[in-house]
């Protein structure tokens, strides 16, 4: 693939850094399938990490700020409670259009909206901040896009940043923070506005280096997207045509 990829991260050598943690979504519907509440746990992280094109989407349809907080909990909440996954085809189906749908028939629904989990009532399925969410809300949104496109837009965004906070943390335990902040820029294969030169000043290392170290940071971003992208596609879905999908998301204003 040569896609270039909007500007968040860079990859690394993936010898010199932990592996990534899988929670993805044919676990989390194979779990579903039965009495494991194994399901409940995976779903948790997925619906963390994924919550916010979500409480976007449901802001769009006119909601108050508080009031698609709450309906985002009590949501998340009934896909446990009511055990949906378990209808779900496990051979087909994106963990994204899954949600879409899904929330537009909880929106539609007179029952789900009167039940929607209370501010102040039981423990919340999810953990956010609210004050942020607004303010990504507010700032990324747009009229001229529909809700369903500015759903999949957020989904991008919020998997790019998953991505990067993923490799970082990698950086910091292998001790290369300072690595990691320097070549950044790299990652999306449009170093502009970055001198290989000035880097490896910076880092007190070769231009030679420099340029191997991008090439490595790239590379293990990429791995690192294909991964987190296999977590919320179906068994029988490409990986490659959803990076494709998301990155041109992303290019549209």
């Amino acid at each position: 693939m040569n896609e270039r990829l909007p500007s968040s991260d860079c990859g690394a050598d993936a010898a010199q850094v932990g592996h990534f943690r899988t929670t993805d979504w044919s676990a989390v519907l194979s779990a579903g399938a039965g009495e494991s509440a194994a399901a409940e746990v995976a779903l948790a992280k997925l619906c963390g990490a994924y919550w916010f094109p979500l409480y976007a989407f449901v802001r769009r349809q006119g909601y108050t700020q508080h009031d698609a907080q709450d309906l985002a909990q009590g949501f998340f909440m009934r896909l446990v409670e009511k055990k949906i996954l378990r209808g779900v085809d496990r051979q087909k189906g994106k963990f994204r259009s899954f949600l879409l749908s899904s929330i537009k028939n909880f929106l539609a629904n007179d029952w789900d909206r009167r039940h929607a989990l209370k501010r102040g009532g039981r423990c919340s399925f999810i953990s956010c901040d609210e004050e942020t969410a607004e303010k990504l809300f507010q700032r990324g949104t747009c009229g001229q896009r529909t809700p369903e496109e500015d759903f999949d837009r957020t989904w991008a965004m919020v998997l790019l940043e998953t991505v990067r906070s993923s490799l970082k943390r990698e950086f910091i335990a292998a001790e290369k923070s300072s690595l990691f902040d320097a070549l950044e820029p790299c990652v999306s294969g449009d170093k502009a506005d970055v001198s290989y030169a000035d880097l490896a000043e910076r880092l007190g290392i070769t231009e030679g280096a420099v340029k191997m170290a991008a090439v490595r940071l790239r590379k293990r971003y990429r791995e690192l997207l294909r991964t987190e992208i296999s977590k919320t596609i179906g068994a029988g879905e490409e990986i490659d045509e959803e990076i494709r999908y998301l990155l041109a998301v992303l290019g549209r204003q």
